[in-house]
């Protein structure tokens, strides 16, 4: 096997396989995970083989990952159980806060013991975006507009994953919600000044966070870059709030990104602005121009962050899980949420 530091790249495939050009970008030194689609999904049994192989290919093993929240960001939905979407624990909160806690524990727990007994190492989850309502990307995956609420809700789940074997990762840095665009499709600016925006920035000082998510807002307040190319917004995440994870941008790919131009003025300017993990997906063209082009210093600190994301304990396999009784009991809780 192959001994190799984990890169700063996070990319993806196309399909339920490896492709032997597969192999060679995900061998590449400047790669350290992959991001895993629905479109990498076929049964359970498909999963396990494609992240087997994607562990074997190098030591450290490269992070697998995905975007895994619950309610309509859920990649794997046929043979996993269906998670609720934060806002329907959030609504639980506000009648009951004590059933709520446990019950998103639960929720942490499922979602993480599932995508570990398949090989998945770490789900981007919690959003931490307080939910104002209007926005055409958040909306129900918030968990509640008030921040000590988001901040109970998000801590309970941050348990569960724990306890299934994964991190956190807080996003979207340093808040989404506000603004109503959808990065995806166009570049959103928050026009507030940084002191009305403490209720957004509170979850991630009071928060223990694996990682954290940065997006791509513009946030006039304090930078004209967004925060995933912002080095006042990494720095003020390092250094104002003591975050010691990993920063991970949102995909590189999204229209949000933009802003600087081509994907190697993405990858570079990211870097520089103080980001661990470069997301560049859904662009295969872009990643063999990035592989082939982009020539960093990379930075060992930044490599043992991204190193300490990788589980450290062993999962459970699928079936030993399916008997597990706190497993049943939280299946159990799950249903009484969809029901």
């Amino acid at each position: 096997m192959m001994q190799l530091p984990l890169g700063p790249l996070m990319i993806d495939i196309a399909g339920y396989e490896l492709s032997e050009l597969d192999r060679q970008r995900l061998s590449h030194p400047l790669v350290g995970g992959m991001i895993l689609f629905t479109r990498n999904y076929r049964d359970r049994d498909q999963l396990a083989a494609l992240t087997r192989e994607i562990h074997a290919l190098r030591q450290p093993a490269l992070l697998i990952a995905v975007d895994h929240e619950g309610g309509r960001v859920q990649r794997f939905r046929e043979g996993f159980t269906r998670l609720p979407a934060m806002a329907t624990l959030g609504r639980l909160y506000d009648q009951n806060a004590e059933a709520a806690l446990s019950a998103t524990n639960e929720v942490g727990y499922v979602l993480a013991a599932e995508l570990r007994a398949l090989g998945v190492d770490y789900s981007f989850t919690p959003v931490l975006d307080l939910d104002y309502g209007p926005s055409r990307v958040i909306g129900d995956r918030a968990f509640h507009r008030q921040p000590a609420a988001v901040i109970a809700l998000a801590a309970a789940l941050g348990e569960g994953l724990r306890a299934g074997g994964m991190g956190t990762c807080g996003k979207h840095y340093p808040g989404h919600g506000f603004v109503i665009p959808d990065s995806h499709l166009e570049l959103p600016i928050d026009n507030r000044p940084l002191a009305a925006m403490q209720e957004d920035i509170e979850p991630y000082r009071r928060l223990p966070l694996d990682g954290v998510m940065a997006a791509h807002v513009i946030y006039d307040c304090f930078d004209c870059n967004t925060a995933v190319f912002s080095n006042k917004w990494i720095s003020y995440l390092r250094n104002d709030i003591g975050f010691n994870g990993v920063v991970f941008t949102d995909d590189l790919s999204m229209e949000g990104a933009g802003v600087v131009g081509a994907m190697i003025n993405r990858v570079a300017t990211a870097y520089q602005a103080g980001c661990d993990m470069l997301i560049v997906c859904n662009s295969p063209d872009a990643v063999g121009v990035v592989l082939d082009s982009w020539q960093p210093v990379v930075d060992n600190q930044r490599t043992q962050r991204i190193e300490a994301l990788t589980p450290q304990t062993a999962s459970l396999a699928w079936d030993a899980l399916q008997s597990q009784a706190r497993y049943q009991a939280a299946q159990k809780t799950i249903a009484a949420l969809l029901a």
